[in-house]
C-alpha cells in the first residue's frame, strides 16, 4: 500500500525575492516591528486594486505571513480576495514593484494593479 502525500496550498504565498526585497528595505529602518502589508481597496479601471506600504501596527484579525525574516501582514477584509495569490517582486524596464500574482482575479488592467472578480 503506498502513501499519498497531499500538498495543500498556503493561502497566501510570499516569493523568496519578494521577501528578500522586504528585509533589504527594512534593514535601514529605525522604527520596530515594521511589515509589508498588502491590501485591496476598491478602485482602479478594473474595480479593485491592490495597495502596499508597510506598517507597524497589527490587528487581531489581520493574517501574518513570515517569510525567509520578512513578514508580510493581509488584513482580514483583504484576505478573502488574496487567498491563493502570491506575493512577488520584479524589477525591469518599466522599475520595480511588488506586485499579486491572483488566481481569484478574473481580468486586471495593463498596468497589473488593479482587477476585478
Amino acid at each position: 500500500m503506498s502513501v499519498v502525500e497531499t500538498v495543500i496550498p498556503e493561502p497566501i504565498s510570499v516569493t523568496e525575492t519578494a521577501a528578500r526585497r522586504v528585509c533589504e528595505l527594512l534593514a535601514d529602518e529605525t522604527e520596530e516591528n515594521q511589515r509589508l502589508r498588502v491590501y485591496v481597496t476598491g478602485g482602479g479601471c478594473s474595480g479593485f486594486q491592490y495597495g502596499f506600504t508597510f506598517d507597524s501596527n497589527l490587528a487581531d484579525d489581520d493574517t501574518l505571513i513570515i517569510k525567509e525574516g520578512a513578514s508580510v501582514v493581509v488584513d482580514s477584509l483583504s484576505y478573502q480576495y488574496l487567498v491563493g495569490a502570491e506575493i512577488d517582486y520584479e524589477e525591469g524596464l518599466e522599475g520595480s514593484r511588488f506586485l499579486v500574482k491572483n488566481p481569484n482575479a478574473k481580468s486586471t488592467c495593463g498596468c497589473g494593479s488593479s482587477f476585478s472578480i
